[in-house]
């Protein structure tokens, strides 16, 4: 009597599945990514925080600490990290007090610009016809003029207060984001989704905010960091002109514009605020940048390169 010895079943190891890697973990994968949004959070937390902390060192006046160079921590302690002013103000406390004010007209304008702009250029590119030729019409007689020249004339007229400064180049920045939505809406009004929702009785209001504007979105917030180190760079030069921010704020471009007559004495008081403005424009590009590749699925895999997303796979059915 023969005895049948059945062989034991295979495991059959499943193939490992990856993890789709989240927006955190590509951040930390891109160096350069993670330096820019450091950055931009610093200069964020100072324009939050710093007038609370420092805003009366930015007002003191001592003419007996005029001029100081950088790193005169016996006078002023901390607050002497980058020198003085010819008051004796530590440049120090102004350039953080200043990073509110620039921001106090950059974010305004550029979440102005994106609402209007984004908002008439869906309805215009959904609904085409004459509503998109007259939206069109308009975007292109505001782009007709230097955006720039237009702000130093009508600040020139009027006061040139905050709010004066985010309205003028509020009107300036709209084409931008009306040209970007009416562009991905038109295209977007022809997909099968689109006509789907048209079906079944959708309203075309609830069409754009449910369907068009979740799409289109990744690239509208492209386009805003884009445009927000514009209006920083705008408002800089126009407080470098003197038709900008008027003391006794203080902004990064008055602080250049303050410190250009003691270039050769005191360089200190052109340099750290013109750095500031560098370092907050080039950081923004850089992650706007990164964010436009993250936002993208067709983009994403340039990301995700050797090394970019280290993790431990997982197996299926037992354990690596």
């Amino acid at each position: 009597m023969s005895t049948s010895t059945e062989n034991p079943p295979e495991v059959v190891a499943a193939a490992p599945r990856r993890r789709t890697p989240t927006l955190s973990r590509l951040l930390l994968a891109d160096r350069v990514a993670v330096v820019a949004a450091v950055v931009l959070v610093l200069a964020a937390l100072c324009a939050a925080v710093g007038p609370l902390l420092l805003g009366d060192a930015a007002q003191r006046q001592d003419l007996g600490l005029s001029r100081l160079p950088p790193l005169s921590f016996d006078q002023l302690g901390l607050l002497g990290l980058l020198g003085t002013d010819p008051l004796g103000r530590s440049v120090l406390a102004r350039l953080v007090v200043a990073s509110a004010t620039t921001f106090s007209v950059a974010l305004p304008t550029v979440l102005l610009a994106m609402l209007i702009g984004a908002a008439v250029g869906m309805w215009a590119g959904f609904h085409r016809g004459r509503r998109e030729t007259v939206a069109m019409r308009v975007a292109d007689v505001i782009m007709s003029f230097p955006s720039l020249l237009l702000a130093v004339v009508v600040l020139y007229v009027f006061d040139p207060g905050v709010a004066t400064i985010v309205a003028v180049l509020t009107i300036t920045r709209i084409p931008v984001f009306l040209r970007t939505a009416r562009a991905e809406s038109a295209e977007l009004q022809r997909r099968g989704f689109v006509d789907a929702a048209r079906t079944f009785g959708t309203p075309s209001s609830q069409i754009i905010r449910r369907h068009v504007l979740p799409v289109i979105l990744p690239t509208l917030l492209t386009v805003a960091t884009l445009d927000f180190c514009y209006v920083t760079l705008a408002e800089s030069s126009l407080s470098f002109l003197g038709i900008g921010i008027q003391p006794p704020q203080v902004s990064w471009g008055l602080m250049v514009a303050e410190g250009r007559t003691y270039l050769r004495t005191a360089w200190w008081l052109s340099f750290f605020p013109g750095l500031a403005i560098v370092l907050t424009t080039v950081s923004a590009t850089v992650l706007s940048a990164w964010v436009r590749l993250a936002t993208d699925p067709a983009q994403r895999w340039r990301l995700t390169t050797a090394g970019a997303t280290k993790h431990t796979p997982t197996i299926e059915g037992g354990v690596a």
